[in-house]
């Protein structure tokens, strides 16, 4: 009965000690976070450092040292910071090809979303794609914008009346010419019937 007490008591201890030594890592990493940010501070007193690199510097080291406590302390759980460190980079890659491979369909939704909501042109407009000054890539009236391509009707003078659909990425790609749908009548004049 002795043993038991005696080997229950320890297994009680060991567990007392992982839970202060946990305790103290993660008080020793907000005594040094502070530190840190109080020297931050003084020394954005003392020297004219802008707010605008002092605000990420701190935010940076304040994630810097809650990273490692947390590392810290998964170490003294039994999680090894080398299998952590591989299953965290596995993951980045994977994520970054992911990104990768659907990085067109992504600038593609964005655009829109910009196009829907700042309204560089809205549907009747009529907009003309420009490479340079002299080379238009294509010219049409916005007969629809979804969330992958705006969709364009030729304009009378440049040809077939077609419909041309445009990515909306390159909308902010290259330069674009836009005349309202009121001043349509300017761009394609009535033609006179016969």
């Amino acid at each position: 009965m002795n043993e038991t007490w005696l080997a229950l008591i320890e297994e009680w201890r060991l567990q007392w000690m992982l839970g202060l030594q946990v305790l103290l890592i993660l008080l020793v990493a907000y005594v040094l976070q502070r530190l840190v940010v109080r020297g931050l501070t003084r020394l954005s007193s003392r020297y004219p450092l802008p707010p605008e690199l002092l605000i990420p510097v701190r935010g940076g080291i304040r994630w810097f040292i809650i990273g490692g406590a947390l590392i810290m302390v998964l170490e003294r759980f039994g999680v090894s910071a080398t299998v952590l460190w591989t299953a965290i980079s596995g993951f980045v890659a994977v994520a970054a090809i992911a990104f990768f491979a659907i990085w067109s369909v992504l600038s593609n939704l964005l655009c829109a979303v910009l196009i829907l909501t700042v309204g560089p042109f809205r549907l009747g407009d009529v907009v003309e794609i420009v490479e340079a000054f002299d080379k238009p890539i294509v010219k049409g009236r916005v007969i629809d914008i979804n969330l992958l391509y705006t969709t364009l009707e030729e304009v009378a003078e440049a040809g077939t009346g077609a419909i041309v659909q445009v990515p909306n990425s390159l909308f902010f790609q290259k330069a674009v010419r836009r005349w309202r749908g009121g001043d349509m009548q300017l761009i394609n004049p009535p033609t006179p019937e016969k």
